[in-house]
């Protein structure tokens, strides 16, 4: 195979930017980077780049953004661009007539250990479900998502203080490395693929705002590990007195110093905000009330009124 492979690269955020930079540090060729459009955001609204293109941009490579991915002028592009393969990762669905396109075929990088956990948000499930491990896989795209014959896998451990955030930082140094192994592997041609099977599988579908509030219903271990794994982002969330709050981080006390309290039942107490869950009390170590900003349970008590 030759030796300087032509890359086109799909992605968008800053997962997707690392592999990217890591990419070209290797001495790959990249020809082109495929990323969404550019989006209004903020209170004024200002016109926002992914962090693919910000990085594409300082190293001088194409950047494209087509709105349709079937156009026949995007088609062209990549005909311009005669990549050899095409590198995915957390991007939108690609038309067969554009993974299909590369003569050596068109990979992805998902952060999961494949086949658990296909969908959009395998970090923040992987947490959730209480998973000591992950780790991330790439494999070639085929017509049904997340299912293509593996490439190759590596795993990461997931500590018991692990959040959504930390566990995405880990995956994603080391998803750049395995890209990186992948693409030596396609120029050397001695991929050896593995089937996906698809039996006890754990979906990880996309979150949604109304997944996010907590159950006070369930034990303590499992809502610390839903706060966990939509901290920061989407963030767990609660209602109390008609308010909306989210909260980042909550510990499980040893002893409590206060009865057992109802479930979702509120109660300031020594510096602390216990809520009372199926089994115990929780404390409430970092949270954001609705229209406020982010604050350290000590800052929040201070100023908190019910």
């Amino acid at each position: 195979m030759n030796s300087s492979l032509r890359i086109v690269f799909y992605g968008t955020p800053e997962f997707a930017a690392y592999s990217f930079q890591k990419i070209h540090e290797s001495g790959f060729t990249i020809v082109g980077a495929v990323t969404a459009p550019d989006k209004p955001s903020g209170r004024g609204l200002k016109m926002h780049e992914s962090a693919l293109k910000t990085a594409a941009k300082n190293l001088g490579i194409e950047v494209l953004q087509p709105t349709n991915l079937k156009s026949s002028d995007f088609i062209k592009d990549l005909e311009r661009l005669k990549p050899d393969v095409q590198v995915v990762i957390a991007f939108r669905m690609l038309p067969e007539s554009v993974w299909s396109f590369p003569k050596y075929g068109t990979f992805n990088l998902h952060a999961s250990l494949l086949p658990q956990y296909r969908g959009a948000a395998p970090i923040n499930h992987a947490i959730i479900n209480g998973e000591k491990e992950s780790g991330v896989t790439t494999f070639f795209i085929e017509k049904e998502i997340d299912t293509g014959k593996i490439i190759l896998q590596s795993k990461v451990s997931i500590s018991p203080e692990d959040t959504a955030g930390t566990l995405h930082d880990k995956l994603m140094v080391e998803g750049a490395d395995l890209v990186i192994k992948t693409l030596n592997l396609l120029r050397s041609g001695k991929i050896v693929t593995t089937v996906q099977h698809s039996e006890n599988l754990k979906p990880a579908p996309k979150i949604f705002p109304q997944d996010c509030m907590i159950d006070w219903n369930k034990p303590a271990s499992a809502i610390r590990n839903f706060v966990r794994g939509l901290s920061p982002y989407p963030v767990a969330r609660t209602m109390h007195n008609e308010k909306l709050f989210k909260i980042f981080e909550i510990q499980i006390p040893e002893t409590s110093i206060i009865p057992k309290l109802n479930t979702g039942e509120w109660k300031i107490e020594k510096g602390q905000l216990y809520i009372g869950c199926l089994d115990t009390n929780i404390c409430v170590k970092d949270i954001q009330q609705e229209g406020k900003r982010r604050m350290k349970i000590e800052e929040f008590i201070l100023g908190f009124r019910e």
